[in-house]
């Protein structure tokens, strides 16, 4: 498939994943064990909070995202016999409140905000999303943030991308929504907007997907395609 760069009039970008790398609270979680490889463990606690977001969406039983993933860590390290206390697991939370930006969103993003508005639409609570954006600096460049808190629904439900659409006020087929999880492109182009998967991690796209209409590594890559 191929993006229709004519087409697009808004932007929506993912947050955790896309903006931001989650894969820092490695260094967190290293303070309270001696696993030499963390990588098994990360994986199960991502894993297993983007479970608790799939079963939320299922049984109608919204938990604020934060929630969930301080859940799923405490089931993580539990599965992994890594003793910690309460105290101990905020702490690790708390990582969340400080992660860097891949190194392309600000230069990307200020470029892309010249044409077009551009919107966070993310699972992330809106207090998040607000430390995220002012711990990033890209409030300059970003017209809004946009959280599923305000419908009580998890990515990927087409009702998500339909809210989207309806905060920015701009038709859905009118907008491209750029994230580096596979599930979550899936997701905006089946309720009707462009999908621009940006690979973060380096791993195939689902193959049973339907292709993403572009694929990108940087922000400064989707600026060039736009012509911006």
């Amino acid at each position: 498939m191929t993006l229709d760069t004519t087409s697009v009039n808004t932007l929506t970008v993912d947050s955790y994943g896309t903006l931001v790398d989650p894969s820092t609270a490695e260094d967190a979680v290293a303070k309270y064990t001696d696993i030499e490889d963390l990588d098994p463990l990360l994986a199960h606690w991502r894993a297993k909070y983007l479970s608790y977001v799939m079963i939320a969406n299922d049984v109608n039983d919204y938990r604020p995202f934060d929630e969930l993933i301080g859940a799923a860590l405490e089931q993580t390290l539990g599965a992994f016999d890594v003793e910690t206390t309460a105290r101990e697991r905020e702490d690790i939370l708390s990582v969340y409140d400080d992660l860097g930006p891949f190194d392309d969103v600000r230069p990307g993003l200020e470029r892309l905000a010249e044409r077009y508005d551009v919107y966070i639409l993310s699972m992330g609570t809106p207090e998040m999303l607000d430390g995220l954006v002012e711990t990033v600096e890209i409030d300059e460049y970003i017209e809004d943030t946009i959280s599923i808190a305000e419908i009580e629904t998890y990515k990927p439900e087409a009702t998500v991308y339909r809210h989207g659409a309806a905060r920015t006020g701009t038709p859905i087929e009118h907008i491209a929504h750029v994230a580096g999880p596979t599930f979550d492109v899936r997701g905006a182009m089946a309720a009707g907007m462009q999908g621009v998967w940006i690979d973060r991690t380096g791993e195939p796209w689902d193959p049973w997907f339907p292709d993403p209409d572009v694929t990108i590594d940087t922000f400064t890559e989707l600026a060039d395609l736009l012509s911006v």
